[in-house]
């Protein structure tokens, strides 16, 4: 066959869903698609066999490359591919990507293209990989499994990491510059990649009750993963772990049962462990919280902060606009612009259509 073609449509997600800090994650139906046409009749001209377009539905004001050395999506799909002994994309590949996920705000946009990515080495490689297996690679680039998990398989997700042996420790600690080289001479840039141990992370996916759906309110501005970490304390008391665990093992039964008891489910999606400390960097973050329940607001369950922020997740079940307007209101009074969708769980996760 001289070409073929094929879509992968990998949803974006929303994680921790409260107290479910580096754990539980969700994937929302807002989806990252990368249309890709292989013609296998051409001499590539092109770096890597591989020309890279991009169609920018997210109104980021974030530059994205189109260099298959740098482009995140591409990289990944390089970095499986060569653990396989394939040098470089089959000629001559066209990925051209649509996003219409909003960067950097807490909505899962690089956990997104790392599945992405590896969806893409599989495909273009014709592996055949798992996804249980396409999770160690997601894993070797993206250490939270929150929200790779809920983008590749989908749904309502809990995620955990195995206790690994120490050899395969010193693997999964490996520098993401060792695991994908910067760009340094094309073809032989990271002749042999370390290839994941196998089985770094599990997931099961929980039910999820018909009548929930998902607002996603999302500010006009960025807050780096790197800062909504580095705001977060090295240490917490045990009144404040007990209190999220507590709320974390209430979760998915609260989230799962209908019709939703939403007094439960708000009390469910309490926390102590990091929204606290990322007020900081969110203004308004405090008040939403505080003055957004069900007894305020007829048809909202429970309220957070998506994933780092700063974007806020509202579950409800009715009233949609009227609880993203209060909200957009509220970041208003802070000299914040706001935009906001009407998500559902993307339950298919990561796909691939011919």
């Amino acid at each position: 066959m001289a070409s073929s073609s094929f879509v992968i449509k990998t949803p974006c997600s929303s994680a921790n869903i409260g107290p479910g800090f580096d754990v539980i994650g969700l994937a929302l139906s807002l989806h990252l698609e990368l249309h890709v046409t292989i013609d296998s009749a051409k001499v590539s001209q092109h770096p890597l066999n591989c020309v890279v377009t991009y169609d920018d539905q997210s109104n980021s004001t974030e530059e994205i490359s189109l260099d298959p050395e740098v482009n995140l999506i591409t990289r990944v799909a390089l970095y499986v591919l060569r653990c396989h002994d394939q040098r470089a994309f089959p000629a001559e590949t066209h990925v051209h990507i649509v996003n219409p996920i909003p960067l950097g705000r807490g909505l899962g946009s690089s956990g997104t293209a790392v599945v992405a990515g590896v969806m893409l080495g599989n495909e273009v490689g014709r592996l055949g990989l798992s996804k249980e297996r396409l999770l160690d690679y997601c894993l070797m680039i993206e250490r939270h499994p929150d929200n790779v998990a809920a983008s590749l398989f989908g749904g309502f997700v809990g995620t955990y990491l195995n206790e690994l042996k120490p050899e395969d420790i010193a693997r999964i600690e490996i520098p993401l510059s060792e695991v994908l080289p910067a760009p340094a001479g094309g073809i032989d840039t990271g002749i042999r990649p370390p290839e994941p141990p196998l089985g770094i992370g599990h997931y099961r996916k929980f039910p999820w009750a018909k009548e929930i759906k998902a607002i996603a309110i999302i500010p006009d501005f960025v807050v780096p993963t790197a800062n909504a970490r580095g705001v977060l304390p090295t240490a917490y008391s045990r009144a404040d772990v007990v209190f999220n665990l507590q709320r974390a093992a209430l979760l998915p039964a609260a989230l799962g049962t209908s019709p939703p008891d939403p007094d439960m489910i708000y009390l469910a999606m309490q926390d102590k462990v990091h929204q606290p400390y990322r007020k900081t960097l969110i203004p308004g973050l405090t008040e939403i919280l505080k003055s957004m329940n069900p007894s305020t607001q007829p048809g909202l369950l429970g309220i957070c902060l998506s994933g780092a922020g700063p974007t806020i997740l509202a579950l409800a079940t009715d009233r949609f606009t009227e609880i993203a307007e209060r909200i957009i209101a509220n970041f208003a009074s802070n000299n914040i612009t706001c935009q906001w969708k009407l998500l559902e769980p993307a339950q298919d996760g990561a796909t691939v259509h011919y």
